[in-house]
């Protein structure tokens, strides 16, 4: 049962992230043969202000 965490800054839309968990169980079927209905896909979205880059949090980028 392939497990795929994903993490993300909140903002895409459902639309944005059903095709992503399609397209994401579509590549795992494709590369390791698992049956679509045992491909899990998690999608962890933390808000901008708890995530940071070389020190800056993405809420205070320009």
């Amino acid at each position: 049962m392939p497990i795929v965490n994903i993490d993300l800054i909140a903002g895409r839309s459902q639309d944005q992230l059903k095709a992503l968990v399609q397209d994401v169980t579509a590549a795992v079927t494709k590369n390791t043969g698992a049956p679509a209905e045992h491909v899990h896909v998690i999608l962890r979205e933390m808000q901008p202000n708890r995530y940071g880059v070389a020190g800056v949090l993405k809420s205070d980028e320009k």
